[in-house]
């Protein structure tokens, strides 16, 4: 398919986009089927796209399909294998001797202090260079050996490391895939599977440019309240601060009514 292309990630990753179905038109398309209304113009298409983002209209994303080929370290896919909203087909280890690529950092983290499950900080650890490397070198070897005392390759992959690359395809709806990349761009996600979501990000930013604008507006750099925060908000602020504000951003009398009704409710 013209167009489409690969990034490499991390030190022997990729995504390579393999094929995509629809584009902005198919989101809009899909949304107007209901009174046989085709394209219109790209402000009006926008406007329609960023309508139905806003207000979590999500079915008109699932018109919009993209196949991805990744090759990624073990540990990174079973982070990604949790959003069970796609597709999926791994290389196999009981088919084939996989093969002796691993992931290495350029640089290793610590422990993060406030989040238990996270990492913080870059610094240079020669020796934990060096035990990573013997770790594969030696976990490797093992693993030929088996395979050469007969061992069947479902169980002798068992001592291969996280840190080892496999392959596979991945197949999800836009719709589907915003959520994956909401969550795996998060500052609070593994850095590496960071790097992968942020690929991903630009390859189909290029396909759906109207529904990657909606979607950073409304989800990837918006946020939702809770009832205390609004609580907390209607206290400092009044409908004609708030709208005068929005209106000075640039927001039009449609968009400023729906935001006054977020945040006052709709007697604002």
């Amino acid at each position: 398919m013209e167009g489409l292309r690969e990034i490499p990630v991390l030190d022997k990753g990729f995504v390579r986009l393999v094929d995509a179905m629809g584009d902005d038109t198919a989101i809009v398309q899909a949304a107007r089927v209901s009174y046989g209304e085709g394209t219109k113009s790209v402000r009006e298409d926008a406007a329609l796209i960023d309508y139905l983002m806003r207000h979590r209209h999500t079915s008109p994303f699932e018109m919009v399909e993209f196949k991805f080929h990744v090759k990624a370290p073990l540990f990174v896919v079973r982070q990604w294998f949790r959003h069970r909203t796609a597709s999926v087909n791994e290389v196999s280890g009981r088919y084939s001797v996989l093969k002796e690529e691993f992931y290495e950092p350029e640089a290793w983290r610590r422990q993060a202090k406030r989040n238990k499950q996270g990492s913080e900080g870059a610094f240079g650890d020669e020796e934990a260079t060096l035990q990573l490397k013997e770790v594969e070198r030696e976990s490797y070897r093992a693993y030929h050996t088996l395979l050469e005392r007969g061992i069947a390759r479902e169980m002798a992959r068992m001592v291969l490391p996280l840190n080892l690359y496999t392959e596979f395809y991945w197949k999800q709806d836009l719709h589907n895939l915003f959520h994956f990349l909401k969550l795996r761009l998060d500052p609070h996600a593994q850095w590496e599977i960071r790097q992968y979501a942020s690929a991903i990000a630009q390859l189909i930013k290029e396909r759906v440019p109207l529904a990657w604008a909606s979607f950073e507006e409304h989800i990837l750099k918006g946020a939702s309240l809770s009832r205390t925060e609004l609580r907390a908000l209607r206290g400092l602020l009044t409908p004609e601060l708030y709208g005068e504000a929005l209106r000075a951003l640039g927001l039009s009398e449609s968009r400023v009514r729906e935001a006054l009704e977020k945040v006052f409710g709709p007697e604002s």
